[in-house]
C-alpha cells in the first residue's frame, strides 16, 4: 500500500516474538475488518490480505458493476460510469477491485487500530508463553542472570523470556551477580494479575532427576530407572536406582569411570553429597542400603506404624545418623519409614550414658556428642580425637580433656 509511515507503524507487529507469523497475520487481519466495519458497517465487500513474506498490508474492495442509477448499496455495487472512471472498457455484471488506502480511515482510527492490535498481541504472547512453559514443567531450562533482587532473581531464557528463581528454591551455597550462566528446573507455571509467572527451582528433586538425565544416557535409553530421589538440598542426597539389564550395574553407570559422571552433577548442586543406591523392593534390603555407609547389624519392621528399629555396633551410630542427621532423615524419606537407631550392647563391658556426666562435662558440650550419634560413653571413646574434632564443632583440647574424663570411668 502507498502509505508510508502508516505501514511503518505497523511493521514492528510482524516479528514479534513467541506469536508464529500465522497467528500475527489472523490478528491484523481481524483489527483491519473491525476497522472496515466501523467505516463502512459491514466487511463482506473487502478482502484483507497480510503479505506472507513481508508482512505488508493490502485491502480492496470489491463491487459489483450495474447500470447507472441502478446502485442499491454501495458497498457491493458501483455504476458503471463510475466504473469507467477507473478502467474504460468495463462493462455491467463485471467486478471492480479497488485499493483502499489507510490513510482513507483518518489518523484517530489508525491510532485506536494500533492500539488494538498492541492489546491483543500482549494478550496472545502471554497466553503462548504460559502455554509453552506449562508443557515444560519438569524440564531443566539454561538462561542468564538478568536481576538480582531480595527475595527472587530475574533470568532470562534464550528468546528474552523473564523466567523467576525464588530464593527459597535456591541452594544455601548459591551466589549469583549479573550475567552469570544458571540451571534450573521448571517447577510451576502460574497466571498472576493476567501474566504468566514462570517459577523455577533448584532444590526439587526433579532437577537432580533430569541431570543424571542428561549425564546418564542408559536412563534416557530406558536402561536404567530414577526410582526416587530425596534432597537436603546443598547437603546430601539419596537416588535409588534400578537396571532392567543385569549386565549393567545402574550405580556403577550413574557413578561412572572414576566418577566421571557423577562429579558433573556434583558440582552443578554446590558439592552436595549424592549417594546412589541399588534399589530394592525389600524394605529391610533398601534401609540397610539407604544407611550406608554405616554397617547396620539388624532391623526389626513395624508395617503398620511404619517405623523401623535399626539395631547397630556402637561405632556405626555415628556414621547411620550423619552430620546433622542428614543421613538418617533421608533413608527415612527413601524408605518411607521412620528409623529409629539403637546401639547394640556389649555384655562384656558396660556402658554410661553421658547424662550422668552432667555435673563434670557442660551440657551444651554433651549435645555436641549426640547431635553426632554418641550418646554414650564408649560411643565418644570408640571415635578417634581427630574424627571427634571433625565432626563436632569443638577444639581439640576440649575433646581430649571429655575423653579423659569419660576414660576414668572405666579404670
Amino acid at each position: 500500500m502507498h502509505s508510508s509511515g502508516l505501514i511503518d507503524s505497523f511493521s514492528e507487529f510482524k516479528e514479534f516474538k513467541n506469536i508464529d507469523r500465522a497467528t500475527m497475520q489472523r490478528v491484523l487481519e481481524d483489527v483491519f475488518r473491525s476497522m472496515l466495519r466501523k467505516k463502512y458497517n459491514s466487511d463482506e465487500s473487502f478482502s484483507v490480505i497480510v503479505n506472507d513474506s513481508s508482512g505488508d498490508l493490502e485491502i480492496w474492495h470489491n463491487r459489483e458493476i450495474v447500470h447507472d442509477g441502478e446502485v442499491e448499496d454501495i458497498r457491493k455495487e458501483i455504476s458503471l460510469a463510475e466504473a469507467r472512471k477507473i478502467e474504460p472498457d468495463f462493462e455491467v455484471g463485471e467486478e471492480v477491485t479497488e485499493e483502499v488506502t489507510l490513510e482513507s480511515f483518518g489518523r484517530r482510527a489508525i491510532l485506536a487500530a494500533r492500539q488494538t492490535l498492541m492489546g491483543k498481541i500482549l494478550e496472545l504472547e502471554k497466553d503462548e508463553l504460559y502455554r509453552k512453559y506449562k508443557d515444560r514443567v519438569g524440564e531443566v531450562i539454561s538462561g542468564e542472570v538478568y536481576q538480582i533482587w531480595k527475595k527472587e532473581i530475574m533470568i532470562l531464557d534464550d528468546e528474552g523470556n523473564e523466567l523467576l528463581l525464588p530464593k527459597t528454591e535456591m541452594i544455601p551455597a548459591d551466589h549469583y551477580k549479573k550475567g552469570d550462566a544458571i540451571k534450573a528446573v521448571v517447577l510451576k507455571v502460574e497466571m498472576y494479575n493476567g501474566s504468566p509467572r514462570i517459577l523455577l527451582s533448584r532444590i526439587a528433586p526433579v532437577f537432580l532427576e533430569r541431570l543424571f538425565e542428561m549425564e546418564v544416557p542408559e536412563i534416557i535409553d530406558g536402561i536404567i530407572a530414577v526410582k526416587k530421589i530425596v534432597r537436603e538440598p546443598g547437603e546430601r542426597a539419596k537416588v535409588a536406582v534400578e537396571s532392567f539389564d543385569d549386565r549393567i550395574d545402574p550405580v556403577g553407570a550413574c557413578v561412572g569411570m572414576k566418577g566421571s559422571r557423577i562429579h558433573g552433577i556434583v558440582r552443578e548442586l554446590r558439592n552436595e553429597n549424592i549417594d546412589v543406591i541399588n534399589f530394592t523392593s525389600n524394605l529391610q534390603l533398601l534401609i540397610q542400603r539407604a544407611l550406608s555407609p554405616a554397617k547396620v547389624s539388624s532391623i526389626k519392621l513395624d508395617e503398620e506404624s511404619r517405623r523401623a528399629a535399626v539395631y547397630l555396633k556402637p561405632d556405626q551410630v555415628s556414621l547411620a545418623i550423619g552430620k546433622g542427621g542428614h543421613n538418617i532423615k533421608l533413608a527415612g524419606k527413601l524408605a518411607g519409614m521412620e528409623i529409629d537407631v539403637y546401639r547394640e550392647s556389649d555384655e562384656d563391658e558396660g556402658d554410661i550414658d553421658l547424662d550422668e556426666f552432667a555435673d563434670e562435662i557442660d551440657g551444651w558440650i554433651l549435645d555436641e556428642f549426640k547431635n553426632i550419634g554418641c550418646d554414650t560413653a564408649r560411643s565418644v571413646l570408640n571415635l578417634t580425637v581427630a574424627d571427634l574434632v571433625r565432626r563436632t564443632e569443638l577444639e581439640e583440647e576440649t575433646v581430649n580433656e571429655v575423653r579423659r574424663i569419660l576414660q576414668s570411668e572405666f579404670e
